[in-house]
């Protein structure tokens, strides 16, 4: 006799489409599957990535509930937890295996009272962080340590230049290299939110919007002579390698500026760049990351605005309007 499964408020996705596809509703709660874990949501965060699943980027299948980052608690034990999005990386390190996918792509994810994720996906809600903070924690978190300290090695004393300061990863990329003792500085098309990067540790920063750019983003690096790493979430790379110095390091993660772009090789390979590709992060990089907050003063995850979980499709559009400054997030409570 098949065990009886109860409804779940969710959010609910039915067709691919604009934000007003995303209506409220409810679910079967999580099906029981071994080695994996219930937990009851606070918070659950919006990510760009959340609408290219909305949009039918991922062909996820209908209906179907979004959302890779939440907070909440282990209905099993009762502890405070936050969810790794990363599912199946596998051992390699070096790059995902090919069983990963991020969870609310293919499996019901956050945007629900109830959401069942592996074990091994599962961490402390850091010591002082509210529900919101914890939620947009995970997958911003996760991607930009990676992109800066396993990928791009960045160390103390270094200097970062991040690409379009506001989104969750260009805040939390600034919030982590300073506060490991990196020089940053940003580009925007806001003066605005220049000034709250600087207010998360930015140095300066430039408008993206005016002409030569990057050779004004250029003299805001120690002598002048250019960035260590340029960090690259949008897809601008040869302005970014421009930014570089000889030698320096180009880590990309996002293309939602362009998804080609048309490098002088000769230019590349004399100017001893490197170019690093990314995404995500392994189990082992969300250690990492935690270990970071533990050894250093880091502010946790800006929180832009939060909506309840009914007004998902106001909170995607706000996403979408790029007007925001850090992490938007849905209340369960």
């Amino acid at each position: 006799m098949s065990q009886r499964r109860w409804l779940v408020q969710a959010v609910v996705l039915r067709e691919f489409g604009s934000a007003d596809v995303l209506r409220p509703g409810v679910v079967p709660d999580p099906a029981a599957e071994p080695g994996w874990v219930t937990v009851r949501l606070e918070a659950a965060a919006l990510n760009w990535h959340d609408i290219l699943v909305r949009r039918g980027q991922y062909r996820s299948p209908l209906p179907h509930v979004l959302g890779a980052d939440g907070a909440g608690v282990r209905t099993d034990t009762g502890e405070d937890v936050v969810i790794v999005p990363s599912l199946w990386w596998g051992d390699d390190e070096s790059a995902p295996g090919a069983r990963f996918e991020i969870l609310g792509d293919h499996r019901p994810g956050t945007y629900a009272e109830l959401v069942r994720v592996p074990a091994d996906c599962l961490a402390p809600r850091p010591a002082g962080y509210s529900w919101a903070e914890a939620a947009a924690l995970p997958l911003v978190g996760l991607t930009t340590y990676r992109a800066l300290f396993t990928r791009a090695r960045l160390r103390a004393g270094e200097s970062l230049l991040v690409l379009g300061a506001g989104g969750g990863v260009a805040t939390t990329a600034v919030a982590l290299a300073s506060g490991v003792g990196a020089s940053v500085a940003v580009t925007s098309s806001s003066r605005v939110k220049i000034d709250q990067a600087r207010a998360l540790g930015a140095s300066g920063g430039v408008l993206y919007t005016e002409a030569g750019w990057e050779r004004a983003a250029k003299e805001l690096s120690p002598g002048g002579r250019g960035f260590d790493v340029v960090l690259d979430p949008v897809g601008a790379w040869p302005d970014a390698l421009a930014a570089l110095r000889p030698g320096g390091r180009l880590v990309v993660l996002g293309a939602s500026a362009a998804e080609h772009a048309r490098v002088d090789v000769r230019k590349f390979y004399f100017g001893q760049y490197s170019l690093l590709g990314t995404t995500m992060g392994s189990p082992r990089d969300f250690a990492g990351l935690l270990q970071l907050l533990d050894e250093h003063s880091i502010a946790p995850p800006v929180i832009d605005r939060a909506f309840p979980l009914a007004e998902a499709a106001a909170a995607h559009r706000h996403l979408e309007s790029g007007g925001g400054f850090g992490k938007v997030v849905l209340l369960h409570g």
